[in-house]
């Protein structure tokens, strides 16, 4: 199983979006069959079955075996990935365009970015996968706390001076067999975590 699989196509996106698949895909973190599913969402074990072979059909869910019980051979299945991301190739026609509207103060346009960033990434893990090689990728996650506006405005200057300099350090246009990276910075502020109806104090 996957740490995270990338949805790009349209019908795949379409049937993992249905509130009961989504419930088993959940479900089937763990290998389950159909009847121990029916039983934990609390739906026929025929629905179950004709939500599975959805799910299977595009991919979304894997067998993991089949045994006997009693007269009927139970199949086992399990989540192709621990979760899910859909790309915006799923949406191709309507996927947003970060050269639209280039603006580096513009939270959509951001919003943009981060979508081709997505959707570049997903189509990047597909052919790695298929061609079983490993993506060379790096990526930095750091909060950092402004006393001001001021101070968040000179931040943003020292960085782009900084990427500014690395990137005319480094960037060889004429580099015989050189590939093309691509570097995305966002700053944007935080969003507060959902606080578990479980508090540390009561753990």
């Amino acid at each position: 199983m996957k740490d995270v699989a990338v949805i790009e196509d349209p019908a795949a996106a379409e049937a993992s979006l249905d509130p009961i698949r989504v419930r088993l895909l959940a479900e089937l973190a763990e290998p389950n069959s159909a009847t121990m599913l029916a039983a934990k969402v609390g739906l026929p074990r025929q629905k179950v079955n004709y939500h599975l072979k959805t799910l299977e059909r595009h991919g979304l869910v894997e067998l993991v075996e089949e045994r006997r019980k009693g007269n009927v051979n139970e199949r086992v299945m399990r989540a192709t990935a621990a979760s899910f991301v859909i790309s915006p190739a799923a949406l191709a026609s309507v996927a947003p365009d970060p050269s639209r509207a280039p603006d580096r103060l513009s939270a959509r346009w951001l919003l943009a970015l981060a979508a081709q960033l997505v959707r570049d990434v997903g189509t990047l893990i597909t052919g790695a996968s298929q061609a079983r090689k490993k993506l060379a990728t790096f990526a930095v996650d750091a909060q950092v706390r402004f006393a001001s506006a001021a101070d968040r405005a000179a931040f943003a200057e020292e960085l782009s001076a900084a990427v500014a300099a690395l990137v005319s350090k480094y960037h060889d246009e004429s580099a015989e067999g050189g590939r093309e990276h691509r570097l995305i910075l966002a700053v944007h502020p935080a969003v507060p975590r959902t606080v578990s109806p479980q508090s540390d104090e009561e753990a």
